[in-house]
């Protein structure tokens, strides 16, 4: 059986403000689409798969500040619960992510 194609979160979403979207052309890409400090986690382009980790990426069309404001709201989205159930993650995979963010 095929497992399903691992989606980056403006796949998911489908908002194109991903790597080549339609709304990042427009200089409205989001910041995990730019975030190449997590290139690769959890198999994502950039942050594409660890959005929650990034500051101000959209939540419900505005930005969400910085981890400690928005996990609360992330760990509501289904794209959250996806990511961590295909990559079976768990709270300290998201620990080693902040940390690799945070050092750039």
């Amino acid at each position: 059986m095929l497992e399903p194609k691992r989606l980056d979160c403006w796949e998911y979403q489908g908002c194109g403000r991903g790597p080549g979207g339609r709304r990042s052309r427009n200089g409205q890409r989001c910041p995990a689409a730019s975030c190449d400090a997590l290139d690769g986690a959890n198999g994502g382009t950039n942050a594409g798969r660890a959005c929650w980790v990034v500051a101000d990426t959209l939540c419900s069309g505005k930005p969400c500040g910085d981890y400690e404001r928005k996990i609360h709201e992330c760990r509501k989205c289904s794209f959250f619960a996806r990511v961590h159930v295909e990559e079976g993650l768990g709270d300290e995979a998201t620990q080693e992510l902040l940390v690799r963010v945070r050092c750039t």
